[in-house]
């Protein structure tokens, strides 16, 4: 979304953070968020109406470019401990709460004991990040997060492009998912291009090669971009792809989209490939705490909405949650127990995701050599590496991979466990202006899908319906 930061704002961002950074230099940098497919014999039973294998062989891409506030940099050689301030000092400088991952962590009661120690998470971007592997360890150092090992790998060589939105979608989603299972291996699968045709490729390459039980997935195409519908051949291999990862017990993540229930069209548009019934979605929230960390309530994440936008909206707009219902898939047998719908719908779970209740990301692309660069970001794309993170924890807890978890988490939603191990939120909506959304209420609904997670309640809940 469209976002223009206020200059008085980002001076407060600076005179704060240099103070809190004990000294080095600091300097405001304004930047902008900035082979040939097959038929695949796709399962019919899936989608709304009957598939034609390959009728339609075009190519579409996915976008991936997640809301964050202009971006600055600080002096590499003197990289302080505890470098960010605390929410409320960061809503009395500039109306933006700011979460580090103890924050998060609290907020979402994930348990201390579970470290993602044995797991490996799998993070496909297109583009990739020229400056992760020190991004990634610059954010270890200022959060107090053990470092951990980070593979990157490129099943088709490395990119011969670069992409600035691409580059902090990889940034936040391979630090936050290490924000949430910190001892967790992080392998980084790179396709060339954001075209289906290699990022497809890639998410093969990862099950193929079965190099982690989870795959988190931050970008997705509106339904009605994917040229022929559910006869296009692109689309039916990637659903093939995800029916692979669950016959190998691989759990498959991706966030709802930044848009609203409506990609900005006049209809309700949910986003591939998170409406993709193998695919577990994660819709956003804005999520409100004390400086501790401490659970306080969540809405909607809508800033488009003024009764939704938070603190005054003094940043104006950087987006909307997805969530809608599909046009190409019927709804699945899991979904069914709750929704009584014929379409899938999305999402299927919730996470904080708004700018104005975002998250500290180190992202150096674009700065200059012996500096990184940091700001809040946010989107449904910083939730769905930090399921992927909740998932790893599970499966550390459980002894062995939970691979396809909609099911079971569809069963937790049902159960008398749902209150303690789910935030229902139940207030906002994601209509994004004007123009068509669903609201918020009891129970399941599109926006957020069964709620946010209360982790420590959730995981032992979700193992037992997952055994069962």
């Amino acid at each position: 979304m469209h976002y223009t930061p206020k200059a008085a704002a980002l001076i407060l961002m600076s005179a704060l953070l240099a103070a809190c950074s004990s000294g080095g230099s600091f300097t405001p940098l304004t930047t902008a968020p900035a082979h040939s497919p097959s038929s695949s014999g796709a399962k019919p039973a899936q989608f709304l109406t009957a598939a034609t294998p390959a009728t339609n062989t075009d190519d579409f891409t996915y976008d991936a470019s997640p809301p964050n506030t202009a971006l600055s940099q600080q002096d590499s050689s003197n990289t302080p401990n505890a470098f960010f301030p605390a929410p409320s000092a960061c809503i009395a400088a500039f109306g933006l709460e700011c979460l580090s991952p103890a924050q998060m962590r609290r907020a979402y009661n994930v348990p201390s004991t579970l470290d993602g120690t044995g797991q490996t998470i799998v993070i496909v971007e297109a583009y990739g990040s020229a400056t992760i592997q020190s991004d990634l360890h610059i954010f270890d150092i200022v959060n107090g997060l053990p470092d951990t090992t980070l593979n990157i790998v490129y099943p088709a060589g490395p990119p011969t492009a670069t992409n600035g939105g691409w580059a902090g979608e990889t940034s936040l989603d391979v630090e936050w998912a290490h924000a949430i299972a910190p001892r967790a291996p992080i392998d980084l699968v790179v396709a060339k291009t954001n075209r289906n045709s290699d990022l497809m490729p890639a998410e093969q390459y990862a099950i193929q090669n079965h190099l982690g039980n989870i795959i988190s997935m931050s970008f997705g195409a509106s339904e009605p971009s994917i040229p022929g519908g559910v006869n296009n051949a692109n689309l039916q291999r990637a659903h093939d792809t995800f029916q692979n990862a669950k016959e190998a017990g691989i759990t498959m993540i991706a966030s709802s989209g930044d848009a609203g229930a409506s990609n900005g069209r006049s209809t309700l548009t949910p986003q591939f490939p998170a409406v993709d019934p193998l695919v577990l979605s994660v819709g956003g929230t804005d999520l409100f705490t004390d400086d501790a960390g401490n659970y306080q309530s969540e809405t909607v994440w809508n800033d488009t909405n003024p009764a939704q936008c938070p603190f005054g909206c003094l940043d104006g707009i950087f987006g909307a949650t997805g969530g809608a219902p599909s046009s190409f898939f019927a709804t699945p047998s899991y979904q069914q127990m709750l929704t009584h719908s014929p379409s899938r719908e999305t999402a299927d779970v919730g996470y904080d995701a708004g700018i104005y209740t975002g998250v500290w990301v180190i992202d150096s692309f674009g700065v200059p050599p012996g500096f990184f660069g940091f700001g809040i970001f946010g989107g449904t794309s910083a939730g769905a590496p930090q399921w992927a993170g909740i998932i790893a924890l599970a499966n550390q807890a459980a002894g062995h991979p939970l691979g396809f978890v909609n099911q079971a988490l569809y069963v937790v939603g049902k159960s008398g466990q749902y209150n303690s191990a789910f935030h229902d939120v139940t207030t906002g909506n994601n209509a994004l202006f004007s123009l068509p959304g669903e609201s918020a209420g009891p129970g399941y609904d599109m926006p957020t899908g069964l709620g946010t997670p209360n982790v420590a309640n959730l995981i032992p809940a979700l193992i037992a319906a997952w055994s069962n």
